[in-house]
């Protein structure tokens, strides 16, 4: 008797990853691709606010801009992702470990996108310390939170505004620190929290307090776009992309990875760019006049203007830049009373024409 194998089903090929929409394909919305360029380029800008109406791409730019960032260099054993070169970045542990010489083990890693759901708790943002462990057996034992997760990422908070205050305060401490730090019963633990926060919001919905906004490096405005042409290019594009993922991503390879290296060479230039004293002064004009409260109106359209003349590639930065930017440093710290709405960038070019001696905007516009 003849036995003939049967002829196993092909198995398709996975991709190693799934897909997402490419950050160079998204049409429009470059008031909030480029707040998100530049607090890649520099993360103590402070982070974006979001605020638009439903539907707009919010959430699709920022996952398309986590997996446009290259891979990391991270101690391989570290739950916080550690930085193996730079001190500033690792846990007190790997810091430990490096000072009595040991060999610290190097893996890549992408970097790591974190959504915070609107319904978790303080200890599942900061994590927990188990102090029964803690009691018995005399060691530390910290169950890492999302914060630790978003370490050297992207801390997500879609809806912002209808999170609970507390944790929003904890996550702009925690974002404006670079550390987060969880004690009870006497035990504290502290881990490297140093990541880029991006909120979103409809303000349909209410807007975030005056004091919390203002601890937000940036605020983008988007709004649903009127134009038909344009609306029918991104549902084509859209639509393209839910058909053959993989053929549409391949298809822009080339732009991503040229947007890639572009923002690696700026956070390599970063350091030596530099701001003329007259600027930053004029800046500093810019920010009394509308009596925005505090310095860091002043010191965020600083850092912005750096990380955009960075990412164009100069050592100096420019009227231009500072103009470009100055609208998304300042404008929502303008709000003296919760009722009122946010500025919607007039007020601030006007007074910024006025200091630097442009054109000033059209109202119409």
């Amino acid at each position: 008797m003849t036995v003939t194998a049967e002829a196993s089903p092909t198995v398709p090929t996975l991709p190693r990853r799934r897909a997402v929409f490419p950050f160079t394909a998204i049409v429009g919305q470059e008031e909030m691709k480029l707040a998100l360029l530049l607090n890649v380029i520099d993360p103590k800008v402070g982070g974006v606010m979001i605020m638009g109406d439903r539907g707009t791409g919010k959430s699709t730019t920022i996952r398309a801009l986590a997996d446009l960032l290259p891979e990391m260099d991270v101690v391989a054993d570290d739950p916080f992702d550690s930085d193996p070169s730079n001190p500033e970045l690792m846990s007190d542990d790997v810091r430990d470990r490096l000072s009595r010489g040991e060999t610290l083990p190097i893996a890549k890693k992408k970097v790591t996108m974190v959504d915070l759901p609107l319904g978790a708790t303080e200890d599942r943002v900061c994590g927990t310390i188990d102090i029964e462990k803690a009691l018995s057996e005399g060691v530390k034992a910290f169950e890492p939170g999302l914060l630790a997760k978003a370490n050297r990422g992207i801390l997500y908070v879609d809806e912002v505004n209808l999170l609970d205050d507390h944790l929003v305060d904890v996550l702009l401490d925690s974002a404006a620190s670079g550390w987060n730090t969880v004690e009870r019963e006497g035990i504290s633990i502290r881990h490297p929290a140093n990541f880029v926060l991006v909120g979103s919001g409809n303000p349909e919905e209410g807007e975030l307090r005056p004091q919390l906004l203002d601890r937000f490096g940036m605020h983008a405005e988007i709004r649903t776009v009127k134009d038909p042409t344009l609306r029918v290019k991104i549902v084509e594009e859209r639509s393209a992309f839910d058909r053959d993922p993989q053929g549409y991503l391949e298809r822009h390879q080339a732009e991503q990875q040229e947007l890639q290296e572009r923002l690696v060479k700026a956070q390599e230039l970063l350091s030596s760019v530099e701001v003329e004293y007259d600027l930053r002064v004029q800046i500093s004009q810019v920010c009394a006049e509308l009596d925005v409260d505090g310095l860091r109106g002043d010191i965020v359209t600083n850092r912005a203007a750096r990380a955009l003349a960075a990412f164009e590639g100069r050592d100096n930065v420019t009227v231009d830049d500072i103009q470009r930017v100055v609208t998304l440093c300042l404008r929502h710290r303008l709000r003296k009373d919760p009722l009122e709405t946010i500025d919607s960038g007039y007020k601030v070019q006007k007074v910024f024409a006025d200091v630097f001696g442009v054109e000033p905007p059209d109202e119409d516009a």
